[in-house]
């Protein structure tokens, strides 16, 4: 991605966090990522072009920093690895509470927005599918259906969770806490469910 596009999506991010969707005008955001209004009409055609593009930009800014490792790290067991991916989505540094806060707002505005919907639809998706092969590296006996089905139960948890710690509603270890809880149980389930097929089979 061209750095002038990065420093507009970042803005648009931050914005987004601070103001919601709705507090998004082209204006504020081309002073914000200190461009001209052409420039980002040049680069994302239109308010739906900057919405499609940042909720991109900060889904994939969650995938690196979910997923950075320390160089030379040796890489961790199944187990640790997820949760791990899904506790740094729970992180207080300013990168984290602003992709989480845009996150939310992208997520309330979709509920009026068809288009908004299908982007954030198609992105939660990707999500689901991702942690759903972390348990499937953990649980590999479990059925796919009980691991997008637990994968879809632990990310809506987690961005319950996320909502609350950044209103002031749960301390952040708190909610780690709770998040582990919810992964122990998650595997516990799927741990049981290989189990029953295991046996089905034989």
């Amino acid at each position: 991605m061209a750095p002038r596009t990065t420093q507009i999506l970042e803005a648009a991010a931050r914005l987004i966090a601070r103001r919601g969707v709705r507090g998004l005008r082209v204006e504020e955001l081309a002073a914000e990522a200190g461009v001209s209004t052409g420039l980002i009409y040049y680069h994302f055609k239109d308010r739906t072009g900057i919405l499609r593009h940042t909720l991109e930009f900060i889904s994939d800014r969650a995938e690196r920093y979910t997923t950075a490792r320390d160089e030379g790290a040796a890489p961790p067991d199944p187990r640790e690895e997820l949760v791990e991916t899904l506790l740094l989505e729970l992180q207080d540094t300013p990168e984290v509470r602003e992709n989480s806060a845009a996150w939310g707002e992208l997520r309330a505005s979709a509920v009026f927005d068809d288009a908004l919907r299908e982007d954030l639809a198609r992105a939660t998706q990707v999500w689901v599918q991702e942690v759903s092969a972390l348990l499937g590296a953990v649980r590999p006996a479990a059925p796919a259906h009980a691991l997008a089905e637990a994968a879809e139960r632990l990310t809506a948890h987690l961005e319950g969770l996320s909502m609350r710690w950044l209103s002031g509603g749960l301390r952040i270890d708190r909610a780690r806490d709770l998040m582990r809880g919810a992964i122990r149980a998650e595997l516990a389930v799927l741990g049981a469910e290989g189990t029953e097929d295991a046996g089905a089979v034989e």
